[in-house]
């Protein structure tokens, strides 16, 4: 049967109000106070899996939440390069202003996927270094499912590489906190020597009448081809 390793990308919890400001990478703390939400995880997501998350403290404050909630989970493997976009001179700053002075503005981001806050990186840049690290964990621990607690650039990122999206695009896909976007990488086989991506399900908000999603034989069988 063909391999097949699972992602489950949860955001985390939203922070604690910074008052309208671009926190990027830095490092406020997160607002777990919601029972209901990591109980819904806690039963969504899979046991038995590898826990990855950055180094920021909201996503290890997530994972806990979700391991108290009653999923087993492992200690969290850290991965520094899975935090979110360093938007440099603006962190801190409050949104609003630092909009207002943007030409070209974005829709759904802060910048244009290829435009580097000063002192700080593109959404491209994000990209490439979140790409090196799901290809290197995606071999490490091929056949398994892997649980990853970041953000919501991350997790754009991880949906663009892989689709093989135009970074443009990626940056219309919504991710909420606490939402689940699981993709899953099959192979290699014979004929997919570098394998395949699937998205299964993108920015899914668990409840507990939520179950698990169900196993796509057909994507299966299409890769085995």
């Amino acid at each position: 049967m063909t391999q097949r390793t699972s992602w489950w990308w949860v955001r985390h919890a939203p922070v604690r109000s910074t008052g309208g400001r671009i926190y990027g990478n830095t490092d406020p703390v997160a607002d777990t106070d919601d029972p209901p939400t990591y109980a819904a995880l806690a039963r969504f997501l899979p046991r038995d899996a590898v826990l990855v998350t950055s180094h920021l403290q909201r996503t290890h404050q997530t994972a806990k939440a979700i391991r108290d909630a009653g999923l087993e989970l492992p200690d969290p493997h850290i991965e520094e390069d899975l935090a979110e976009q360093n938007f440099g001179e603006w962190q801190g700053r409050l949104r609003e202003e630092v909009f207002a002075e943007l030409d070209p503005k974005h829709t759904f981001w802060l910048t244009p996927a290829h435009t580097a806050a000063p002192g700080g990186e593109s959404f491209v840049d994000l990209m490439a270094r979140v790409a090196a690290v799901i290809d290197r964990l995606t071999e490490t621990h091929a056949g398994r499912d892997i649980v990853s607690v970041t953000h919501g650039g991350t997790i754009r990122a991880a949906i663009g590489h892989a689709l093989g999206l135009d970074p443009e695009a990626a940056l219309t896909c919504q991710i909420d906190n606490c939402s689940v976007t699981r993709i899953d990488r099959f192979g290699p086989t014979e004929s997919h020597p570098e394998g395949a991506w699937a998205v299964f399900h993108m920015n899914q908000i668990p409840t507990l009448d939520s179950t698990l999603a169900p196993d796509h034989t057909a994507m299966l069988a299409m890769v085995q081809r």
